[in-house]
């Protein structure tokens, strides 16, 4: 018998890089692991994983939304509500009533597309947040808004020339996708001097370089509010790549997952692309994406999420339609997680007065913590920091000398990555290196959240570490 070797499995699977679980991530799980021992010998107690989005997890321990988990409680086990009568809010026991008289119990699968309830009220929700209709049968409920973009690239790529303009640095997501799907990045550049703004000219010279290497553009990826850089896009520039997009033939991917995520909300709203496209009243077909993984309810681990299909004809929508129901559905709890998102309880409902506490809580300590660390981050020697008006993160760029880049380039390593991973070994902060997100050759950045509590000491080891390795290697 042949044995299986990682060389006779699928090819693309070596291809497929996810930096935000990659090196940094792997090693400080390790170094987690060691803490446990009584003589660990680190220099640090605990181990901050800054890499990643996941705001619940241990020692982030951003709370959850108790309208969410009570809903869910419920869900899981009806007969809660007549047990412990004075325990749950009239609305929670209501709104689980309604859900289980819609869906049943949630250990029975689900319409593949998801529950049609829940995908009428994603609709509403749709509706009321732009002011155009929504169809909810051109809506698919996911297991988190990955599984969606990873269907989507999927049914792009019919060729190893076709390509998806992602923007640079991107969420690393897109080119793992890419890579499994077999299609091809093309990358554009994010104007980091003006914000990491998003520029016409940037996507067409990308364009026309992916012509010349006779590669087929297929889509645009938009992530907005930006990861890793928190960038927000104004209207009158969506409204140019709309116009881009129905040039050039590009259906558009509008990664949105952030946008309950705004630091500035009257000075710098979310627009989404539905509400542009539908303004323009354009044919462009849009896809766009949402999660309950980001804003301020942060379940990742329940995997909710959805995608709506705009200018889709009802052939598209049926393929897409057969491709999930291979999955036969998404996550029930992850369903449920995406009701409670786009349904909060309404001011004079019993909930309201907590959910609004608890939102407006998050809201605040994610909007001070940004402005402060960028503020301390530029601070420092050969260090910028663009304060993000989103998003959960920062991507500070830090200048390299030459002796950190050759001490680099001889244990094998990107400058950014060998920066990242003595941060990590010194205060045991783990980060993602730029390099894993895409930059402009010879600069270097990490990206970190902005989810930590006790900001003064979480920064703090930052200044630390940073001061002690200028003083070593210098500023270039």
């Amino acid at each position: 018998m042949r044995p299986l070797t990682a060389n006779t499995l699928n090819p693309t699977f070596h291809k497929v890089e996810y930096a935000v679980r990659g090196e940094l991530a792997i090693k400080a799980e390790v170094l987690r692991e060691k803490l446990k021992e009584p003589n660990h010998g680190l220099p640090f107690d605990k181990v901050i994983s800054s890499n990643i989005g996941n705001p619940q997890q241990k020692g982030l321990d951003q709370p959850p939304i108790t309208f969410t988990r009570q809903v869910a409680a419920l869900m899981e086990w009806p007969a809660l509500a007549d047990l412990a009568p004075n325990v749950f809010p009239k609305d929670v026991v209501q709104r689980a009533k309604e859900l289980s008289e819609e869906i049943g119990s949630i250990g029975a699968y689900s319409h593949s597309q998801g529950v049609p309830f829940i995908r009428r009220n994603v609709a509403k929700f749709i509706e009321n947040r732009d002011g155009y209709p929504s169809n909810p049968n051109h809506i698919f409920l996911t297991a988190g808004a990955s599984a969606g973009v990873s269907l989507l690239i999927n049914a792009l790529i019919t060729s190893p020339k076709d390509g998806i303009l992602i923007p640079i640095p991107q969420y690393p997501l897109y080119t793992a996708s890419l890579a499994q799907h077999q299609g091809l990045p093309i990358p554009y550049y994010l104007d980091e001097s003006q914000g990491w703004s998003t520029s016409v000219s940037s996507i067409e010279a990308a364009l026309e370089k992916a012509h010349k290497e006779s590669i087929t553009p297929k889509a645009l990826v938009i992530i907005n509010p930006g990861n890793p850089t928190g960038a927000l896009l104004d209207e009158a520039t969506q409204e140019k790549l709309v116009q881009l997009c129905e040039k050039y033939s590009l259906v558009i991917l509008a990664d949105e997952v952030y946008q309950d995520n705004l630091h500035h909300r009257k000075t710098q709203p979310f627009t989404s692309f539905k509400k542009v496209v539908s303004h323009l009243q354009s044919p462009v077909p849009l896809v766009s994406f949402h999660s309950i993984s980001k804003g301020v309810s942060g379940e990742c681990g329940r995997r909710g999420g959805y995608f709506e299909c705009t200018n889709f004809t009802e052939d598209v929508i049926a393929l897409l339609y057969k491709m999930v129901s291979v999955g036969l559905c998404p996550p029930l709890a992850g369903q449920i997680g995406v009701d409670s998102m786009v349904r909060p309880p309404k001011p004079g409902e019993e909930s309201y007065d907590l959910w609004k506490k608890e939102t407006d809580t998050i809201h605040a300590a994610l909007a001070s913590r940004t402005h402060i660390m960028a503020e301390r981050l530029n601070s420092l020697p050969g260090v910028s920091c663009v304060d993000s008006p989103g998003a959960l993160y920062l991507f500070p760029r830090i200048s390299i000398s030459k002796k950190a880049q050759e001490a680099a380039l001889a244990a094998g390593k990107q400058p950014d990555a060998l920066y990242a991973l003595g941060l990590l070994d010194e205060t045991g902060i783990c980060v993602v290196p730029g390099s894993g997100f895409g930059q402009k050759e010879g600069e270097w950045h990490y990206r970190l959240t902005c989810l930590c509590p006790g900001v003064d000491e979480y920064v703090g080891k930052l200044e630390a570490f940073h001061r002690k390795w200028v003083d070593q290697y210098g500023v270039e």
